[in-house]
């Protein structure tokens, strides 16, 4: 099934300078032949991954990666076509499973997310790879402690590779309809507000005051027209910030002018962290090439978890890259001291012994063990939405947990589609 793309504007130009868009809707009722392909249901990671494919998110991938491509970004960093990519893109699978579907390449497929039509995959090779090779290329690391490399060890032990075609676009769920836009729709945002320079701002967090600052200071470096504030919402590991806190406490602080209207806008992005540091810092800038934006910032510790890449190893890993087509922001760290009475900038501040961290890590600390941040390191205004959301969306706490893990609103749900056959557990009634 052929896919669509689209050319876009050389100035804010995609990765590969094509948007790459495969989106093309049933239209066939229920004798339209995919509903007949053969079925693999997918989980919700590769769910949202269909859907950034489709949406051009991934631009230039048009599916999940075969095995030249695969190889080459854990070896080199870039695709086999040459094009820095830094964060594999797979469809995994168990062998049995392939087994009993008895498909191969040359085929195609029905993907299927909460019982009902998701996507098609034709089917361009079927392959396996060395999983302890590739965790220690993208993670650095094979200690199964990480969480990339957990994610790694559960993959099924073959791979398939083809593009992919969204053929039944899901609904996204309230707060994240008011963010979330495809990459098309953010560049016709950004273009209608009158940016042409516009830093992205990569976040998984409720926004404490150095973020606040980050944002601010980047804003200032860039000399940009505005900041496109990109929420991750996605899979999180237990304690870190439920998703609807992350956007809405950050569209909070636009709303209460902390930001005027006309320079800040927040948007969401489906994704799993990967948590590749580095790597993912380096993937985190493609992708926000692909929404239009021209610069990136970089703060500390930039998509890293506990002390597996140094501090600010997001920063040196662009030194050896060629020009990306969007620019890095690289900021040190923001902290509150308390001789200068504020939140004060590593470069600037000249009293780091009595610096108080303002960490994502030390906020959330503070808010879980039941004290109150103090003004200047948290806006109570922040803080009121933080609260809002446990009683709302967290199950009393705006943290995540296994309440939140089993029984939250899905991020996205697919439409019925009635047809005449359906093998999977769905309430699709048969024609």
């Amino acid at each position: 099934m052929p896919g669509n793309q689209t050319k876009v504007d050389n100035s804010l130009s995609p990765h590969g300078g094509v948007l790459v868009e495969r989106v093309a809707p049933l239209t066939g009722g229920p004798q339209d032949p995919t509903l007949r392909l053969p079925e693999i249901a997918v989980r919700d990671q590769l769910a949202r991954e269909c859907v950034n494919i489709a949406y051009g998110f991934f631009s230039p991938l048009e599916g999940f990666m075969g095995s030249a491509d695969l190889d080459s970004v854990a070896r080199a960093m870039t695709l086999a076509s040459g094009y820095v990519w830094s964060i594999p893109i797979l469809f995994d699978i168990d062998a049995k499973e392939l087994d009993n579907l008895g498909v191969a390449a040359g085929d195609a497929v029905l993907l299927t997310h909460q019982g009902l039509p998701l996507a098609t995959l034709e089917i361009q090779e079927i392959y396996d790879y060395d999983r302890e090779f590739l965790s220690q290329q993208v993670y650095g690391t094979t200690d199964s402690a990480h969480p990339g490399v957990q994610r790694t060890n559960g993959y099924g032990d073959r791979f398939i590779a083809g593009p992919v075609t969204l053929v039944n676009p899901p609904s996204i769920n309230p707060p994240f309809d008011r963010f979330w836009q495809t990459p098309r729709q953010i560049r016709e945002t950004l273009s209608n507000l009158g940016w042409s320079r516009v830093v992205a701002h990569q976040s998984r967090n409720v926004p404490h005051s150095g973020h606040e600052w980050l944002m601010k200071g980047a804003y200032l470096a860039a000399e940009a027209d505005g900041i496109l504030v990109s929420a991750v919402i996605g899979e999180k590991k237990p304690g870190d910030y439920i998703d609807e806190a992350i956007v809405l406490t950050h569209q909070r602080l636009r709303d209460t002018g902390f930001f005027k209207e006309d320079v800040h806008h927040t948007s969401a992005l489906l994704w799993d962290m990967r948590y590749a540091g580095p790597r993912e810092a380096v993937f985190h800038a493609l992708v926000r090439k692909n929404l239009g934006c021209t610069h990136h910032m970089f703060g500390r510790d930039h998509a890293g978890v506990g002390s597996y890449y140094d501090t600010y190893a997001a920063h040196q890993i662009f030194d050896g890259l060629p020009d990306l087509g969007i620019k890095s922001v690289l900021t040190l760290e923001w902290w509150y001291c308390p001789t200068c009475a504020g939140v004060a900038y590593e470069g600037l501040c000249g009293h780091p012994e009595q610096k108080q961290e303002l960490s994502g890590t030390f906020i959330r600390s503070i808010i879980q063990g039941g004290v109150e941040p103090a003004p200047l390191t948290l806006r109570p205004e922040v803080l009121e939405v933080v609260r809002s959301c446990a009683d709302q969306y967290g199950f009393g706490s705006p943290f995540v947990g296994d309440d939140y893990l089993e029984n939250r609103t899905p991020v996205m749900t697919m439409h019925d589609i009635q047809c005449d056959r359906c093998t999977c557990t769905c309430t699709r009634e048969k024609a």
